[in-house]
């Protein structure tokens, strides 16, 4: 088995990690949530744990993570926010774009993040974490909220404006966490390190 093939084989290790995050994502929706507005897209703290999976588990293990989560949701368990379950938040509910941005932004962050580490600086990591965790989710999540709503999408985007404070901050949270597991933990996300000809390459421009 080569390098290569070991680094894409997930571990008992990693599978462990997986589930663990799951079941975090779905321990952060015990409390409920908060629907505010005309547009009834609920504030939940799942979202932190969407972030929070990119980055300390990486793209690849923070997107298995929340896919577990969302398949198990949409067979019927009632793992979403507020013991919600079934189909019909994956198709006709005003968040069910949400759920889908999920699964693209903890990639973005996971990846992201992987190219911050080791160092993860603070302000890069919450750019990442904000481009990720908000920028790409609220992409994929307005224009569905608007579909679904029959509304248009400027509708919906200016009523998603009230959850960008709630959101940021849980972006802060995260990189918060995220550096002291880091830190204490470093090796969960692989570095990715320059090529040797890039690293010549800038050796040849000091």
């Amino acid at each position: 088995m080569t390098a290569r093939t070991r680094t894409r084989t997930l571990t008992v290790r990693d599978l462990a990690q997986i589930a663990i995050f799951a079941a975090l994502i779905a321990a952060l929706g015990l409390p409920g949530a908060l629907t505010i507005g005309a547009v009834a897209v609920p504030i939940t703290f799942q979202t932190l744990g969407v972030m929070l999976a990119g980055a300390v588990l990486g793209a690849r293990k923070g997107f298995f993570a929340v896919a577990l989560l969302l398949v198990l949701a949409a067979a019927g368990l009632p793992l979403l926010s507020g013991g919600r379950g079934g189909l019909v938040w994956f198709t006709t509910s005003p968040a069910a774009g949400y759920l889908y941005g999920w699964l693209l932004g903890v990639v973005v962050i996971g990846y992201l993040t992987g190219r911050l580490l080791p160092r993860y600086p603070f302000w890069a990591a919450l750019g990442a974490t904000v481009l990720g965790g908000i920028v790409v989710v609220y992409l994929v999540g307005v224009p569905v909220t608007a579909l679904n709503l029959g509304l248009p999408v400027w509708v919906a985007a200016v009523d998603s404006v009230k959850f960008l404070p709630g959101d940021v901050l849980k972006a802060v949270v995260t990189v918060l966490v995220a550096r002291q597991v880091h830190k204490a933990y470093p090796g969960l996300i692989p570095v990715r390190r320059r090529s040797a000809r890039t690293s010549k390459v800038f050796a040849g421009r000091r």
